[in-house]
């Protein structure tokens, strides 16, 4: 039998660094969606106040496996 699975987007942030931007976001994701199978770092940002980086955000692509109910 063959597999389907479905990809979507999630954003992570962290005060720190964008890998930990990332593992956020996966971790958190991982609570809700079953047999998650690849993430893939898409986009890095960060977000700038008065000339300081207060939050690193990772835009992942995930997929995982589909089951229709």
């Amino acid at each position: 039998m063959s597999n389907v699975y479905k990809v979507i987007e999630i954003i992570g942030s962290s005060d720190t660094s964008w890998e930990d931007a990332a593992k956020k976001a996966v971790e958190v994701t991982a609570k809700s969606l079953d047999e998650i199978r690849i993430a893939e770092v898409k986009e890095l940002d960060m977000r700038v106040e008065k000339g300081k980086v207060v939050e690193y955000r990772a835009k992942l692509r995930v997929s995982f496996k589909y089951k229709p109910e």
